[in-house]
């Protein structure tokens, strides 16, 4: 009788660490926004939290300024448990109450945009030793527009746009012989961008974590190619590329920045809700909020992702 029992024991112990061990912790992200000019925020927090919960690895948590610039024409998605609905204002307006504990996270992603008011003080401070530490940020197309003189904030995201010039840094593109270009010399704003359209998506880098296993050329929905972004450029590490049709050169896309301990995603996509349907966009944002957060990725190229020729996108339904 006793063998049956430790027999019995044992089994459940084996059965129960196998379990624990397929049980994986999920990863915990926070996206922040609330100063947004784009029509289709608040939508877009909402579908990005979607799309990275729907794979199971990710655990999602949004942080709002109180504070809310501009109207929007998807302002059914802005009342939220946990986070209110704000106070709209005429121009955007610091909220010294903004106090995300950023700590608690393994990565954070901004959905600001242009104009956004600088945060408080010990918030930049607190955000600014986060990623000296390790802490992974993601920053998601007008998110680069953001605090354009917030020093430690342009060293991480690399490059940026609007109220930004030479005094910010060089622009930085891929020559057509594929070298990269630190224009140090040319002087002029930073931040452009022609009529919204498809364009092509070249993956300049193909052996990153990130970007392994997409296709070499894919066709994006719907988008605002940026171009003649600037910044300090350092530790820039360019994933993918698209001919501007303003610049008429190659410019970067999809990047990564070291920045301290910090592991930086940039994507410049995602400017209205069509572009954030692409297939391309969502892949490569799970992908890369994934690689910021571990250093690693585990998430699969799906079966849908677009071809040079032909964009492919998923209507996005909210559950």
């Amino acid at each position: 009788m006793k063998i049956k029992q430790l027999l019995s024991l044992a089994l459940l112990i084996i059965i129960t660490s196998a379990c624990n061990a397929n049980h994986k912790k999920k990863i915990k992200v926070l996206i922040i926004d609330g100063q947004n000019n784009h029509a289709v925020w608040p939508k877009s927090t909402i579908m990005m939290k979607q799309y990275l919960e729907e794979t199971g690895l990710f655990k999602v948590d949004i942080a709002r300024t109180k504070y809310l610039w501009k109207s929007t024409r998807e302002a059914k998605y802005l009342p939220l448990a946990n986070v209110g609905e704000g106070v709209e204002t005429k121009k955007s307006k610091t909220d010294p109450d903004f106090k995300p504990k950023f700590s608690k996270y393994d990565v954070i992603i901004s959905n600001f945009g242009w104009r956004a008011a600088p945060w408080a003080e010990d918030t930049k401070k607190a955000f600014e030793k986060y990623l000296r530490k390790g802490g992974g940020f993601v920053t998601v197309h007008a998110a680069d527009n953001c605090f354009p003189n917030w020093k430690a904030y342009n060293q991480a995201i690399g490059i940026g746009g609007w109220s930004r010039n030479e005094k910010h840094g060089p622009y930085l593109y891929v020559d057509k012989d594929g070298k990269v270009v630190r224009d140090t010399v040319s002087k002029g704003p930073g931040g452009a961008h022609g009529p919204r359209a498809d364009f092509i998506v070249s993956m300049y880098n193909q052996e990153h974590p990130i970007s392994k296993g997409i296709p070499s050329e894919w066709l994006h929905a719907d988008d605002e190619c940026y171009a003649l972004l600037r910044g300090p450029a350092e530790n820039v590490t360019i994933l993918g590329t698209a001919i501007s049709t303003k610049s008429k050169r190659a410019e970067p896309m999809l990047m990564t920045i070291d920045y301290h301990k910090g592991r930086v995603f940039h994507t410049t996509l995602g400017h209205d809700t069509k572009a954030f349907e692409c297939v391309g966009f969502i892949t490569t944002l799970l992908r890369g909020t994934e690689w910021a957060a571990t250093g690693k990725v585990t998430i699969d190229i799906p079966s849908d992702f677009p071809g040079k020729d032909k964009i492919s996108t998923r209507a996005f339904k909210l559950k």
